[in-house]
């Protein structure tokens, strides 16, 4: 029966360190109820576009980010109602540790934040490849780390043998903790992973089925679903609202900047996808939507053209360093691009999106939007960012101030050009990317619902004559 979204049962399924297995779990865990009948909501703390992927694969919803740092506190419990709308359970994958949030900020926007925020209990998976009663001790200090965080049971993960698993039950039992699932070692779930992290779902689409559905069946055998479908039960309700992306107002420092929240048509707004484009925010789309444009998909690897109409385009993160190729092959729908972006119409690109911009990326040839020239380097440039507008845009005027992430091994040069997008203050002070005519290009990723103006700008700027 479904239950009202503020209701809704929900778990987290956190871990003590990354590399533990939560995403198996999570997304086992998610598959499996879905596979009993149950509508799962599936969300992910933190920036993480990939993952999300697996979680919708996992339940056939869109799967959604709790970003307390990007979004702020405040909307993680309306961000998440409105995800679990319709909804029997939610499972809520964490990220990192469990008490890993952002350097220097104490818990802020770690998994135990958002489990604070939520009021669900949180699931521990631990790699028990290598303890045995150890394992208690590990256990007991996350218990305890923190009284407000409510850890109510254990998933062991890499498990080696019966003699093993009785091993780590016996201990947990010493310091009563539920062991709620005992899984062993199994290669056939484990997911490719390549510079930036699990290869996106819509490059390996069966495979991906079939790793998800050995998930599924994985901690079907090994787990208690009964028992964690009670436990996401004990979860009390939310005093939040659901976000509203029709309703939403401007927050934070920033104030509204447009007039006319309805603009007078209904601008094509154009949103990059495909196996070369998987980043983004499913709230976007929405609000996009909320603020009056008829959002139509394209793929730049495969699509010769842009959708009829098109007034705007979106471009958002992804791989194209792995399709730079293909992607510089299709000579016609870069043509489009330009051409768009010549006529000072609003484009809008974000890490992947700029580097498709670019002149070139590798050594092949891009949409030459910008005066710039990209390359992969060995470098990992990642990390939440204090961002400020230092130029007027098509998404906001300078001055606006929001959060973003940045997450990628390329590098632009010059990496600005002479009307920058952003002025960032860590980790070290810096401008970085490019306004011109209609044209936003960053690398920052931002989660528009924590300033909506951005969408209903952008749509009334793709609606002016």
């Amino acid at each position: 029966m479904v239950t009202s979204a503020s209701a809704v049962p929900r778990l987290v399924v956190a871990a003590p360190a990354s590399g533990s297995g939560k995403t198996t779990v999570a997304t086992g865990l998610m598959a499996a109820f879905a596979e009993r009948g149950l509508a799962v909501s599936p969300h992910k703390v933190g920036p993480d576009y990939i993952d999300p992927g697996y979680h919708a694969l996992a339940t056939g919803r869109p799967g959604r980010n709790l970003d307390a740092y990007m979004c702020g506190p405040d909307l993680v419990g309306p961000l998440f109602v409105h995800g679990a709308q319709g909804c029997d359970l939610a499972v809520v994958e964490g990220v990192m540790g469990l008490f890993d949030g952002v350097s220097g900020q104490g818990e802020l926007a770690s998994t135990a934040h958002v489990a604070k925020l939520l009021k669900a209990p949180v699931v521990l998976v631990v790699d028990a490849s290598s303890q045995s009663r150890s394992v208690a001790a590990l256990v007991h200090g996350f218990a305890s780390f923190d009284p407000e965080v409510r850890l109510a049971g254990v998933i062991l993960n890499k498990v080696g043998s019966d003699r093993h698993e009785q091993l780590l039950r016996e201990a947990l039992e010493e310091v009563g903790v539920p062991v709620y699932g005992a899984l062993r070692r199994a290669p056939q779930v484990e997911t490719p992973s390549r510079h930036l992290g699990l290869v996106p779902v819509a490059e390996r689409s069966a495979e991906a089925v079939d790793s998800v559905r050995a998930s599924a069946a994985m901690v079907r055998d090994a787990c208690d679903l009964e028992g964690l479908l009670a436990l996401a039960r004990t979860a009390p309700p939310l005093s939040e609202e659901g976000w509203n992306p029709a309703a939403s107002g401007a927050r934070g420092t920033a104030r509204a900047t447009t007039t006319n929240p309805h603009p007078p048509t209904n601008p094509i707004v154009a949103v990059a996808g495909g196996a070369a484009f998987t980043f983004s925010y499913a709230e976007h789309t929405e609000l996009l939507t909320a603020a009056g444009a008829q959002v139509a998909t394209f793929d730049p690897l495969n699509d010769e053209h842009l959708p009829e109409g098109t007034a705007g385009i979106v471009i958002g993160g992804g791989f194209p360093e792995v399709y730079a190729p293909e992607l510089s092959a299709n000579n016609q729908l870069r043509k489009a691009v330009a051409e768009l972006a010549r006529t000072g119409a609003p484009v809008v690109a974000e890490c992947a999106g700029l580097l498709y911009l670019a002149r070139s990326l590798d050594g092949q040839e891009m949409c030459g939007v910008l005066d710039a020239d990209a390359r992969m380097t060995k470098r990992l440039t990642l990390g939440y960012r204090d961002a400020v507008a230092v130029s007027d845009s098509v998404l906001a005027p300078a001055g606006t101030r929001l959060r973003g992430h940045e997450f990628h091994r390329t590098v632009l040069e010059p990496g600005a050009g002479p009307s920058p997008a952003w002025g960032l203050r860590l980790p070290e002070p810096r401008v970085e990317g490019f306004v011109q005519q209609g044209v936003h290009a960053s690398y920052l990723h931002t989660h528009w619902a924590a300033l909506p103006d951005i969408a209903r700008r952008l749509v009334e700027r793709c609606a002016a004559p």
